[in-house]
């Protein structure tokens, strides 16, 4: 199970590096291309959800992302035995964490990755984790006729 663990922090550390380096480098509401008309590197704050869903209810996110922890720990433990959904979940929880760093100490979270050929809300690498990680528990869900 430490290989879990491992990819959650893995995850954590660099969605706050890129943060980090994104904050530092490029100036807030703007962005630099990095695939033109594909994709660019921005620096926004997003004080809700996706497509600012929510604006300033910091406190529902904490507290959401809270029992979302709970809940996904809760499941950890349950299916300790299913290397799938243990890596869906360490997904999960990694970008849940990461994004709620950023929540507490920040007010709002860091996105920076803007798909500049689609209406598309910009996003992190926390994100990706969270998405990625539902990818591969609904993966797993359809292997598994048991949860």
């Amino acid at each position: 199970m430490p290989v879990y663990f491992v990819v959650m922090t893995l995850i954590v550390v660099i969605d706050q590096l890129v943060k980090y380096a994104v904050a530092s480098s490029i100036k807030l509401n703007s962005s630099i291309s990095v695939i033109d008309g594909i994709l660019s590197l921005a620096h926004i704050r997003n004080y809700g959800a996706a497509w600012s869903m929510l604006l300033g209810q910091i406190w529902f996110f904490v507290i959401i992302s809270i029992v979302s922890l709970a809940v996904m720990a809760f499941f950890f433990r349950k299916l300790r035995n299913k290397p799938l959904y243990l890596t869906g979940l360490s997904l999960m929880i990694g970008g849940t964490i990461g994004n709620f760093i950023d929540r507490l100490r920040l007010g709002y979270v860091v996105d920076m990755f803007q798909l500049d050929f689609i209406n598309f809300p910009i996003f992190n690498v926390a994100d990706c984790a969270l998405t990625i990680g539902v990818a591969v528990i609904l993966i797993a869900m359809l292997r598994d006729d048991e949860l």
